[in-house]
């Protein structure tokens, strides 16, 4: 099955258009993935997969393309250092602005299958978990139903959930089998998994002290980055923090951040 190069611009173009994501240069990626959906799927060509999503944007192929197309690696503790920092810098400051409302509000950007928000509501619980009163509900967003419904079914690979300290396994993990592992019921309530595309207007109720948006930018160009940095910075509280993946950067003068050590940034 050959995908053209007309039906290669198509696609990169309707991802830049839909989602913001620059695939471009990535036609290797496209196609090796693609294929094997197609062929197992019945087509017989790129281009009936590409009329069917252009006849139903919102529908069950389209859904299916961007889950493909984007990758969802991540895993528990990924970039140790931001929660590390979040724990020892970023709480007790939240402590002390939120004390009369004790209103935390985190977002996780891009959750994919959930290791970064079951980990922040970890490192919630274990700072404010003794202190009565405190909402730690945290919402968690991705473009991706798959990965979120993951996500919010919690169970992981024994293997997965390696990297976590033995008191938070015994904590918030019930053993399903020797292979498995599921996030208690408790810490899942504790989050709020949303469908959410970050090319669209930000509507959520109130404003976060803490995003993280790691390792997503990686897939934008400079303005489309830029439009989405502004805004988040608009809805986040002044003194928010932000943190970005370990390998990437923004533009401090034009999105109104201000550098505070690599991959963290904040709202001054």
């Amino acid at each position: 099955m050959k995908l053209t190069e007309k039906e290669f611009n198509w696609i990169v173009e309707y991802m830049h258009n839909r989602y913001g994501i620059e695939l471009g240069h990535k036609r290797v990626l496209i196609d090796g993935r693609l294929e094997n959906y197609l062929l197992k799927n019945g087509y017989t060509s790129y281009g009936e997969f590409i009329n069917r999503i252009a006849s139903s944007p919102d529908g069950e192929e389209a859904g299916d393309m961007i889950n493909i197309l984007t990758t969802n690696h991540t895993f528990f503790m990924r970039e140790f250092m931001h929660f590390e920092y979040l724990s020892r810098y970023v709480l007790p400051w939240i402590r002390e602005k939120k004390a009369g409302t004790k209103d935390v509000r985190i977002w996780s950007a891009a959750a994919s299958t959930g290791e970064e928000p079951y980990t922040i509501a970890m490192i919630l619980n274990d700072y404010f978990g003794m202190e009565p009163g405190w909402d730690t509900q945290l919402l968690a967003t991705d473009i991706s139903m798959e990965v979120l419904q993951k996500a919010s079914d919690g169970i992981y690979l024994t293997e997965q959930i390696e990297s976590i300290p033995d008191r938070w396994k015994r904590q918030y993990f019930r053993k399903i089998n020797d292979e498995q592992f599921q996030v208690s019921k408790e810490l899942r309530k504790q989050i709020v998994f949303k469908r959410f595309n970050l090319m669209d207007d930000i509507m959520f109720k109130g404003r976060f002290q803490v995003v993280f948006l790691r390792n997503v930018m990686i897939y934008f160009e400079d303005q489309t980055k830029l439009n989405l940095l502004k805004k988040i910075y608009d809805h986040m509280e002044d003194g928010g923090y932000l943190f970005i993946g370990t390998t990437e950067s923004i533009d401090k003068i034009k999105s109104g951040f201000k550098y505070i050590q690599p991959s963290i940034y904040r709202k001054i």
